[in-house]
């Protein structure tokens, strides 16, 4: 993702140099299978993961439940594994990242992270709410990405544990204190991840505010069905339900117009695998170097999550399906991994082993007035829902 994802990918390349890497869950496949399908929750369990360069100690937490393993870092409130089983019943790691906090820190590509205040692009580092300007950092060229460049996914965040009739979870928070990153407003922010007795994994954003603001939360897992570490996903079958996208210029920031996706590279709408066309020379494909698009979903926002996207990995059998109740899901399909990361499995990723669909509203919404609003006032609740569940065919 243009210059920022490089830059922060050779950052963390450095750091995993300079640290020693603690062993996660990886590629290889293990053979228990946690919390058995409509049986009983294991209860969340912390562990230590390291310590920031600051001293700050870093914890994580294990979930377990309907044969999938979630492991949640206090920082960034990141997914740091997700083990879910193959057709055999064998489990392995299908999200990227790292396993030392060293690594997060200096510069991770979002690898699993919570994502806000606002979540993709905002052009130019500012946007006008209500008659004011805000300024913005600007970590992405001349615009600002997913927040800042110290937004939700640099910050430390309580978690407390959770086990209730058919799930298993943690309850995320954190406050953003008015002007942090140049957003208005104090806003206080939870997060809930579950799992339940299939295994399905659900993600719950709320947040609230005392001033006018812009909110546009989502997560940045990077997905490889096949086992994290294990090469490319160009050959997972995707499916989107979504006719159109938002086209977008050499900065990637949206032109404001919506357009079909029929007759290009971007038409997911019958399952095909992610590498058919990402050598086309469309010029969307050439502005992203590969898949880093706004989808505009069919069903439009809704009350509760729709299902909108379904992912095959035909070796191993996993399915992933998604569904969300927000409007859109930005397409990523890791153009910048570059092979100088070193992975949870001692693997390095290079470019399209791992892929993101980041349920959102669309990019630089405060600034396109025909866009779906991301505006969040004062006696309102923003909220949004994505739910990833999992199966072996």
């Amino acid at each position: 993702m243009s210059t920022s994802r490089r830059n922060v990918i050779g950052a963390a390349a450095a750091a995993g140099l300079a640290a020693a890497t603690t062993a996660g869950p990886g590629a290889g496949a293990a053979q228990a299978k946690p919390g058995g399908p409509g049986g009983r929750p294991s209860a969340p369990r912390r562990g230590r993961f390291g310590e920031l360069a600051d001293g700050t100690e870093v914890d994580v937490w294990t979930l377990s439940y309907g044969g999938t393993r979630l492991r949640v870092l206090s920082y960034g409130g990141i997914v740091q594994s997700l083990e879910v089983p193959d057709r055999h019943g064998r489990l392995a790691n299908v999200s990227l990242g790292f396993g030392d906090p060293a690594s997060y820190e200096a510069g991770s590509p979002y690898f699993g992270a919570l994502i806000g205040r606002y979540g993709n692009r905002i052009a130019q580092g500012r946007f006008t709410l209500d008659g004011s300007t805000y300024e913005l950092p600007r970590n992405d060229g001349d615009n600002t990405l997913h927040g800042g460049d110290r937004g939700f996914d640099k910050r430390m965040w309580a978690v407390k544990p959770f086990t209730r009739r058919g799930e298993v979870g943690l309850v995320l928070t954190r406050t953003s204190e008015d002007g942090e990153m140049g957003f208005p407003g104090r806003l206080e922010v939870r997060v809930e991840y579950a799992l339940d007795r299939r295994g399905d994994f659900r993600i719950d954003y709320e947040a609230t505010t005392d001033r006018p603001t812009v909110v546009n939360l989502t997560n940045h897992t990077y997905f490889n069905l096949a086992g994290e570490g294990s090469g490319s996903v160009l050959e997972h079958e995707l499916e989107i339900a979504a006719s159109r996208y938002t086209p977008v210029g050499e900065t990637l920031i949206p032109t404001g117009e919506l357009e079909r996706v029929a007759g290009t590279p971007l038409d997911f709408r019958r399952a095909k695998p992610i590498g058919t066309d990402i050598r086309k020379a469309h010029p969307q494909i050439l502005y992203g170097q590969g898949y880093d698009h706004n989808l505009v979903l069919d069903k439009g926002i809704t009350a509760e999550p729709e299902h909108f996207a379904t992912v095959r990995e035909p070796v191993s059998g996993r399915v992933m399906r998604i569904a969300t109740t927000e409007p859109g899901v930005q397409f990523y399909s890791g153009n910048f991994l570059d092979g100088t990361l070193e992975g949870t499995s001692g693997r390095v990723y290079r470019q399209s082993d791992g892929f993101c669909l980041e349920t959102q509203h669309f990019p630089d919404s405060p600034n396109q007035p025909s866009f779906p609003t991301t505006v969040l006032r004062p006696g309102h609740t923003y909220r949004s829902t994505t739910v990833h569940s999992f199966r072996a065919e």
